[in-house]
Order: structure tokens, then C-alpha cells, then sequence
């Protein structure tokens, strides 16, 4: 996309002055207000990375969400940690798509030591194999993921390497059943 197709699209103009490169990623939407904190946030991410690398799936008020490849999360993570401030992981979540052959792995990033990232979550993505459902830790990033990659792991069946315990967590030990939020999964009897 041309630099003048980025900077109006269908004729319209954007509401805020955003890169090319980020607008690009955004959406092809005609409407698009981004706010401005997320939005330096994105241009952060995208200057450093490029679109390439950081996706921008949506940029709201007091949320944000990107996707990266797994081979990248490590150093998009770090970057976020250490120069966005975003300092701890309050969650981690993932979604089966067995259409797409893929499980999404989403990190909800906040911050404790800095009041004005707060209230702000920044939902770090990936996507991975579902037939080979492995990525680098974050947890030497964010201590804070421990039990939810290993509750990950066990309900999604996404190894996460350098993690110190991917070990039942929820499950019981004799568990023999293709994790229990894999789409395929069933309820026996039903």
C-alpha cells in the first residue's frame, strides 16, 4: 500500500496521524480513531519491528492486541518489558482454531509500577501448529506466567520450551485424553 493510499483510504481522511506502516496494519476500515497513548504504543512496536514482525489485530481505548511469530515473541516480549514498561503478565490464555491448524496463545500484559499503563492490557499474541504446539517461555520475561503456561499446557497442549514445569496442573495425573480445550474434546457419554 502506497504511502497516499495509507494516509486516505476510500477518499476519506484518518482521524489521527499514524504511520504508514502501523495504518497499514490496523485495518482497510474507513472510520479508524486510535487513540493517542495506544497509539504510540503501536508506532513503538512497529518503528522497532516492523509490521512484519507486529501485527496490529485492534487498537482500543485501554486495549491493544498484536500478534507475532513464536520465534519473535522472546524479543517482542522483552522490548515490551523493558521499554514500554509493561511489566508483568496478568494472564495467559489460548484458542483452539483447528480450521486454521493453529492454537492462539495470548498474553494479557499490564503494568504494577507504572500508574498510567495500569488500566491498559496489551494482548501479546501468537499462533502456533496444532500438530506441533511448541514456543519459547516467557517466563524468564514475566514471572507471572508460570501457572498459566502450565494451565495452558495442560488444557491446549502447547509445550512451552525452557518452561521449568510443563507437569500437570489441573488435570489428574492420569489424565489420557487430548487436552479439554482442544475442539475435538468430548465429554464421554455425551
Amino acid at each position: 500500500m502506497s504511502s497516499n493510499q495509507s494516509n486516505t483510504q476510500n477518499g476519506s481522511e484518518q482521524k489521527k496521524n499514524v504511520t504508514d506502516s502501523t495504518q497499514t496494519s490496523l485495518s482497510k476500515k474507513t472510520e479508524i480513531t486510535i487513540p493517542e497513548f495506544e497509539g504510540s504504543i503501536v508506532n513503538q512496536l512497529v518503528t522497532k519491528f516492523t509490521d512484519k514482525i507486529v501485527q496490529v489485530v485492534y487498537v482500543r481505548p485501554g486495549r491493544t492486541k498484536i500478534l507475532v511469530p513464536p520465534n519473535e515473541i522472546v524479543q517482542v516480549a522483552t522490548f515490551i518489558r523493558d521499554t514500554l514498561g509493561f511489566d508483568h503478565a496478568e494472564s495467559v490464555s489460548g484458542t483452539d482454531y483447528p480450521k486454521d491448524n493453529q492454537i492462539e496463545v495470548i498474553y494479557h500484559l499490564s503494568s504494577y509500577s507504572d500508574e498510567k499503563l495500569s488500566s491498559h492490557v496489551l494482548a501479546l499474541s501468537t499462533r502456533v501448529d496444532r500438530n506441533d504446539s511448541r514456543m519459547p517461555t516467557l517466563i524468564d520475561i514475566f514471572k507471572s506466567a508460570e501457572y498459566h503456561e502450565r494451565e495452558t499446557f495442560e488444557m491446549l497442549g502447547v509445550y512451552f520450551e525452557g518452561h521449568p514445569r510443563n507437569e500437570r496442573f489441573l488435570l489428574p495425573e492420569d489424565w489420557a485424553d487430548i487436552p479439554p480445550l482442544r475442539k475435538e474434546f468430548r465429554i464421554k457419554g455425551r
